[in-house]
């Protein structure tokens, strides 16, 4: 490789960066350009998430398919925080929840795939959002959440049996927001949330999984719900989370882990 004089733009310091990291050597960190802007652009954000999907064959658009009904939920919590929640097509949204409601009570992320928890509780929170619970048939979601609970108090994402603290919290989420937090074993399913706790405060997908923010956020978003919340050992967790700040400001979800883009999850658990 030819030797090169001083790097004088931060272009230039951004390309040897990422060529850096192609060769195997990633980055934790990002440059930020001295250009970037210094606050949100809140006008082009709503205009952005107001058009999107807007053209059905885009390839974006398409490929965003398996994760629709979240993405939904992200897109008007956005919308609602902006005062902008009017720009979406209400009717539209609801029509779509309601055709994605299965026989077995469970809602998928779009029409034709499979029903899961996470999708479950996206679509209970956008009805939520729109005080339109009535929508779904919600003893038969209550069902489908009870069924997914296995003996330990852990809970199944789906029919294929993935057990994870995310959909823990998923669970008492949806049955919180619809009033049937009792339809579970709420004690078994706080005690296995507990031993997933880790030594440096944190929580992992699993017993014995390492600690990341994802899952950080779940777990400590499921004891709030439970009255629990008092069980997080907050000094040490609130350790581990400052340790995630990067020299640029950003965070990343575990130790030694590039810059990520689940930073929501380590600002909202602080």
């Amino acid at each position: 490789m030819r030797r090169r004089g001083p790097l004088k733009s931060t272009q230039e310091r951004t390309k040897v960066l990422f060529s850096v990291s192609d060769m195997g050597t990633p980055q934790k960190d990002v440059i930020i350009k001295s250009d970037a802007p210094d606050m949100l652009l809140l006008e082009k954000h709503a205009d952005y998430i107001a058009s999107y999907g807007s053209k059905k064959d885009d390839y974006e658009y398409c490929m965003s398919e398996y994760l629709r009904m979240s993405g939904i939920y992200w897109g008007l919590t956005v919308m609602d925080l902006m005062g902008q929640l009017h720009r979406m097509n209400r009717e539209e949204i609801l029509t779509f929840i309601k055709s994605c409601q299965h026989e077995c009570g469970g809602i998928s992320a779009s029409i034709g795939h499979d029903p899961h928890l996470l999708y479950t509780l996206s679509a209970v929170q956008i009805l939520t959002l729109y005080d339109s619970v009535n929508v779904i048939d919600v003893n038969k979601v209550v069902e489908y959440v009870q069924s997914l609970q296995k003996e330990d108090g852990s809970f199944a994402g789906d029919i294929w049996g993935e057990i994870d603290t995310r959909f823990s919290f998923c669970a008492v989420a949806t049955l919180a927001l619809l009033g049937k937090l009792d339809a579970i074993n709420v004690e078994k399913a706080i005690e296995f949330v507990l031993s997933c706790m880790n030594f440096d405060g944190g929580f992992g997908c699993r017993p014995g999984s390492e600690s990341h923010a994802g899952q950080i956020y779940c777990c400590t978003g499921f004891l709030a719900i439970t009255s629990q919340l008092h069980q997080v050992n907050s000094d040490l967790l609130g350790w581990w989370l400052c340790e995630r700040q990067l020299p640029s400001g950003g965070l990343n979800g575990r130790p030694e882990k590039v810059l990520f883009h689940k930073i929501y999850c380590v600002l909202i658990a602080l």
